[in-house]
């Protein structure tokens, strides 16, 4: 459905559907915006992990921004149809997630876990842990990470990180991602290799962290076929989505000694009762600095699209920012096809209005204008442009 309004001195209604750090929530003035867990109609909706896939969308909701970086919680491609544009917040957990991954490989080298539990289980038994613990320590002994290869999937903002602290611990680093982006590229140290194929990374590597985003095309990128290509005893750690990782082929790898040891935050029962699994709750972003930083930026660009138009860190929109000129601002969703812009420029030229400045990006089948128009358009036109073939929805600001 076409959705329009004109807003002028409204107060924009956003919905959390999570507790969202207050560091956040008061980036959103009170005198523009309404927000909590009981608002309705809402313009907007806040959201950490809260399931979406059957909230009844209201008719007026412009955005939904996820404090954090995956959004398999959110309907996107429903979003996309109904010109509903959904952020996310890259790298404001990342350096959280770093210091876990470099918890998570001490605890694939050395079995901490099950030498912190033996410690106890003597005490509970009755005898003096001082006089037992020096010979029973040769049973948790593991490998030191210094000189040892690291395989980092995935090179985006925390898998850079990674590999870049992985090498002021001593390690040699290989790194794979097929879609590395300038911006990532210079992020990283030159002294880690990035390689082109991911079986080179596998035959180096004494141990691989994951660091993709979980979609159709990630799904049980570790299996039996991959695992094969890595190194006898290798050590896996995957702190980002459960289902890159093919339970049963892991399993199976461990109790055969393939695997040494997989360390993950994605526990269940199945891995719980295989040998040498290392679990954790999704601890990942739980810091409070990792919860102030997503909620900030998760508020700012609601704020900043739902005041000026502009879009960052969209998953299913192009990003589009414009610096404000002119009297009003068109903001367009539309389908990425021929002779849209063409109609909007049009339009306006027919009724006297200088286009002072324009702006049009596309992501995949959709795309997204923003004019700034040097005088009021009249409701005849801004109804003529909202009807144009590809016009998925659109506002004037």
């Amino acid at each position: 459905m076409i959705v329009y309004y004109n807003e002028v001195n409204i107060v924009y209604n956003i919905k959390t559907m999570n507790k969202i750090a207050a560091v956040g929530l008061d980036r959103l003035p009170a005198g523009t915006y309404a927000v909590g867990d009981a608002v309705e109609n809402e313009d907007a909706i806040l959201v950490r992990s809260a399931k979406l896939h059957d909230y009844p969308f209201p008719e007026k909701l412009w955005a939904i921004a996820r404090a954090g970086a995956g959004v398999n919680n959110i309907p996107v491609d429903k979003c996309s149809e109904a010109g509903i544009v959904v952020f996310n917040t890259p790298g404001a957990n990342a350096n959280a997630v770093k210091e876990l991954v470099i918890c998570a490989l001490l605890l694939a080298s050395r079995d901490v876990l099950g030498g912190a539990e033996w410690v106890k289980a003597q005490a509970a038994s009755g005898v003096e842990v001082a006089d037992v613990v020096e010979k029973g320590k040769s049973a948790f002994v593991g490998p030191e990470l210094y000189r040892k290869t690291l395989g980092v999937v995935g090179l985006g903002a925390i898998g850079a990180l990674v590999a870049n602290i992985a090498l002021s611990l001593g390690m040699e680093v290989y790194g794979y991602d097929p879609y590395l982006s300038v911006d990532a590229a210079l992020r990283l140290d030159r002294h880690i290799k990035v390689v082109k194929e991911l079986d080179t990374l596998y035959a180096n590597a004494d141990y691989v962290t994951l660091h993709l985003p979980y979609m159709e095309a990630t799904k049980n990128t570790v299996n039996a076929a991959a695992i094969a290509r890595m190194k006898d005893g290798v050590r896996i750690v995957n702190l980002a989505r459960g289902g890159l990782v093919n339970d049963g082929d892991l399993i199976a790898a461990l109790e055969s000694g393939k695997v040494a040891c997989y360390a993950t935050d994605f526990p269940n029962n199945r891995l719980l009762a295989a040998p040498h699994v290392a679990a954790l709750p999704h601890l990942g972003a739980s810091t409070p600095e990792s919860e102030d930083n997503c909620a900030v930026m998760a508020a700012d660009e609601l704020k900043d699209y739902l005041e000026n138009g502009n879009i960052k860190n969209s998953v299913n929109f192009p990003n589009v920012i414009m610096e404000r000129s002119g009297v009003q601002r068109l903001c367009v969703i539309h389908r990425n096809v021929p002779a849209v812009i063409a109609q909007i420029t049009t339009q306006l030229g027919a009724d006297g209005v200088n286009v002072e400045n324009l702006t049009n990006k596309s992501k995949g089948e959709y795309a997204y204008t923003m004019v700034d128009a040097g005088a009021v358009v009249d409701e005849r036109s801004i109804e003529n442009i909202r009807r144009v073939p590809g016009v998925i929805r659109m506002r004037v600001i």
